[in-house]
């Protein structure tokens, strides 16, 4: 799968961007708004291996988000199993460099759509930590809503704080749709 955007595209990651991947993600800031198993510092060996990883998987769920030819973030999924079956988990990070220009609300609304169109799922959700405001507005902008507060429920940097789901349904973007698909290229 590659999704050529306005401001980015988004294809399985390569060997070949371990350096970059390495460099954007070795960062503090992202490092504090990500799940534990993504270390700190980052290094080659964990790029490495990270893309490793990605390209075992099958389905493919964990793409770069390349910016100007560079691989500069990720964004992925995980299909959820049992009674979850037709929900998916969203995460997605993009170095600091390229912050402010839209490219993570334009990457999500892109594949967000690409979930919808390319497997059964009714549900797409997203977990943030309290103190990741950007992340709600980019959410909030690719049609995601706010469903949940869940109290004292992550401990992230020595802190316990809250997570905040956001989920968009398919039935919701049918009947009323909150953000326009981007154009792919």
């Amino acid at each position: 799968m590659e999704l050529k955007l306005t401001r980015c595209l988004i294809r399985p990651w390569q060997l070949g961007d371990a350096a970059a991947l390495a460099q954007h993600a070795n960062n503090r800031k992202i490092w504090r708004n990500v799940r534990d198993r993504f270390p700190h510092p980052y290094t080659l060996a964990d790029a490495e291996a990270w893309i490793a990883f990605a390209g075992a998987q099958d389905p493919c769920t964990n793409f770069a988000i390349v910016v100007a030819g560079e691989a500069g973030g990720g964004i992925g999924f995980v299909l959820k199993d049992d009674v979850d079956r037709r929900s998916a988990e969203l995460g997605y990070w993009l170095g600091e460099a390229f912050w402010g220009r839209g490219i993570v609300s334009e990457a999500v609304t892109a594949m967000t759509a690409y979930l919808f169109d390319n497997f059964d799922l009714c549900r797409i959700q997203a977990t943030v930590f309290e103190w990741n405001k950007a992340s709600m507005r980019v959410l909030e902008k690719a049609g995601y809503a706010c469903e949940a507060r869940l109290r004292c429920s992550a401990t992230k940097d020595g802190q316990t704080i809250d997570d905040f789901i956001y989920a968009v349904v398919r039935l919701d973007r049918i009947l009323s749709p909150h953000a326009e698909a981007p154009k792919v290229q």
